[in-house]
């Protein structure tokens, strides 16, 4: 197994490679989306993460995340590198598939970590509760890692299937995003538009199923009508002092 990292400047692959290496990685350096295209396809599942430089010749790294997650191996964990520090430009990558992204520049030690980070989340294993969920049309398996909205089945993405089954195991209670993020997926860090993200999918691909509130200042809960809500985009008006 190895990490690919693909980016077109050599300094940072070096670096990067140099980093990783330290902490016992094998890493694959390339320096353009073809080539990282054509690295993933040559390695047949042996890329256990890609690091992808968002700006690099094309495909760019947003659009090389999308092909991966719409190839044969979906599930390869994805960390973006970008200059972009916009948050309309993080949402657009999170919403292509990635995982985390680091903000150029960065400090090689902390993309390791999240490195390291990323690859111990992806490779927890599944939740113990294997129950059959259900909420009127809806209904999850977790054994069968299926879901359905009435007769209709849902095309989740593993993260998106693990979210909804987590609001089904509990119904009513408000979570924050940062309660998600740790409760829902193991991540002791990361970006809170990932939720956001992941939210808007779920409600957008359960339609009028969805029973997703958001709960204003505080974050989500599954059925919680009685709360005032704003359910239409999955934003949160954080308090000042959060």
């Amino acid at each position: 197994m190895c990490i690919l990292v693909a980016d077109d400047d050599p300094v940072v692959r070096e670096v990067v490679r140099r980093y990783l290496e330290r902490d016992g990685r094998t890493v694959l350096e390339t320096g353009d989306g073809r080539a990282a295209h054509d690295a993933l396809t040559r390695t047949a599942g042996e890329v256990e993460l890609a690091v992808l430089d968002v700006m690099m010749p094309a495909p760019t790294g947003i659009d090389l995340c999308r092909t991966i997650r719409a190839g044969d191996h979906p599930d390869t964990p994805i960390i973006l590198l970008t200059a972009l520090g916009d948050e309309d430009d993080r949402v657009l990558g999170l919403e292509a598939g990635a995982d985390d992204y680091v903000t150029k520049p960065f400090s090689p030690r902390e993309l390791a970590l999240r490195v390291a980070s990323v690859l111990r989340r992806s490779h927890r294993g599944p939740a113990t509760d294997r129950r059959v969920l259900r909420d009127g049309p809806v209904t999850v398996n977790p054994a069968a890692q299926l879901a359905f909205a009435g007769d209709l089945p849902l095309q989740l993405t593993p993260r998106e299937f693990d979210l909804l089954a987590f609001l089904l195991r509990n119904p009513g209670r408000v979570y924050s995003r940062e309660e998600l993020l740790d409760r829902v997926w193991g991540w002791d860090f990361g970006d809170l538009s990932t939720v956001t993200v992941h939210i808007k999918r779920l409600r957008a691909k359960l339609g009028a199923d969805h029973r997703i509130d958001t709960v204003w200042g505080r974050g989500y809960a599954w059925g919680r009508d009685d709360l005032h809500t704003e359910p239409t985009d999955g934003l949160i008006a954080e308090p000042p002092d959060a």
